[in-house]
């Protein structure tokens, strides 16, 4: 209340506001810490996923007592021991259209926050937003790099402005397949919040047209400008074709949530077993295609890392075709973290490289199931 331009009026206004956060992650987390801690009087909560111990360096209201334990009860926890005078609402769902509906249809929010980690939810919420008149404070972060803006206010561009068609799925990258370094998706966090107060408080200077780019490497940020809202927009322009919420699964190609998905590109026979793969190490070549950096950090002895981004440059190629001129087994196996790049890799050579290439088997399920299904002890992330 002490500090300008918010004072008595605008501490009652937060005390009013209502506030909704998708994703009580790594985004969702500090966001709501922050809005709690601010006296937000509605704090509602959506996420359907459970705390997991590779969540703790980024999920800073999860702790390891938390295992297994739905996180929006967690954060509720936690939330509510921080001010006991707001309203805390959990709500222990992944989100669809239907879903979304009915929490807009009972609830008059002043801002949603997007603290997701897929493009479809990324989508619903746009819309429903712009369908219900409510700002989106949009946070993303991935490795050492995030970004933030505000849509669907000021006369800003919503999402679909700015990306009106989706991009392919293979080219997305999550948090649980790309990594992120912790501080960085709490940098945003904070920033969503700060973003929300101002406002429902009603301050100058929002991210609106603007998106902030952080660079947690070199500790830099920088502000893009952002075209204002596209008369042509599907769902926010002057004649919309979108005007209730659809399946964004079917639009985005891709699930709303942020589990790897199996994939299932090879035929049958192309397919072995780990416990195939177990009898076969030191026998036959084994090619793990996962990054260089998490080859480093666990391996099968008697594998030869050659990542998939390598392979389908001509370098990855060639390392393959070497491999293959010096050896005299008629079997090459093929092998990632989960199974899914594994297949693509022998999917990609076969359709570029069908005459050069031996016999090329898929290990099924990859090192999570090795490590399942033959040694319990070999790590898994």
């Amino acid at each position: 209340m002490l500090v300008t331009g918010i004072g008595l009026s605008g501490q009652i206004k937060l005390k009013s506001s209502k506030v909704l956060i998708v994703g009580s992650g790594g985004l969702g987390c500090p966001s709501a810490v922050y809005l709690a801690a601010a006296g937000v009087g509605e704090i509602t909560l959506v996420d359907y996923d459970e705390v997991e111990l590779s969540n703790l360096h980024r999920q800073i209201l999860h702790t390891e007592d938390d295992l297994g334990e739905p996180k929006v009860q967690s954060a509720y926890d936690k939330l509510h021991c921080i001010n006991r005078n707001i309203r805390i609402i959990p709500v222990n769902q992944l989100l669809d259209s239907n879903r979304m509906k009915l929490i807009m249809s009972k609830t008059k929010y002043d801002v949603v926050i997007d603290g997701s980690d897929n493009v479809a939810t990324r989508y619903l919420l746009n819309d429903s937003c712009v369908l219900n008149g409510v700002p989106l404070v949009s946070g993303s972060a991935l490795q050492t790099e995030a970004q933030l803006t505000v849509f669907n206010h000021q006369n800003g561009p919503c999402y679909r402005c700015l990306f009106p068609v989706p991009p392919p799925p293979e080219t997305v990258t999550s948090c649980g397949d790309g990594g992120v370094l912790g501080p960085v998706p709490g940098v945003i966090g904070v920033l969503q919040a700060l973003e929300a107060i101002k406002i429902i408080v009603g301050l100058n200077g929002l991210l609106s047209q603007r998106l902030l780019l952080f660079d947690g490497i070199n500790s830099t940020f920088r502000n893009v400008k952002l075209r204002s809202r596209n008369p042509n927009c599907a769902v926010c322009g002057d004649n919309p074709t979108i005007t209730d919420l659809i399946d964004y699964e079917q639009f985005c190609r891709a699930s709303a949530h942020d589990k790897v998905g199996n994939i299932d590109i090879v035929d049958e026979s192309s397919n072995v077993s780990v416990q195939e793969l177990f009898k076969q190490l030191g026998k036959k070549i084994v090619i793990d295609v996962r990054p260089k950096v998490q080859f480093e950090m666990c391996h099968l002895t008697h594998t030869v890392n050659i990542p998939f981004d390598d392979i389908i440059k001509a370098d990855g190629v060639l390392k393959i075709q070497q491999l293959i001129n010096n050896i005299t087994v008629q079997e090459v196996y093929v092998i990632c973290r989960r199974g899914n790049d594994s297949q693509r890799t022998i999917r990609f050579l076969h359709d570029t490289h069908q005459d050069s290439m031996m016999d090329l088997k898929n290990v099924r399920g990859g090192l999570h199931a090795y490590s399942q299904y033959v040694d319990a002890d070999f790590p898994v992330f």
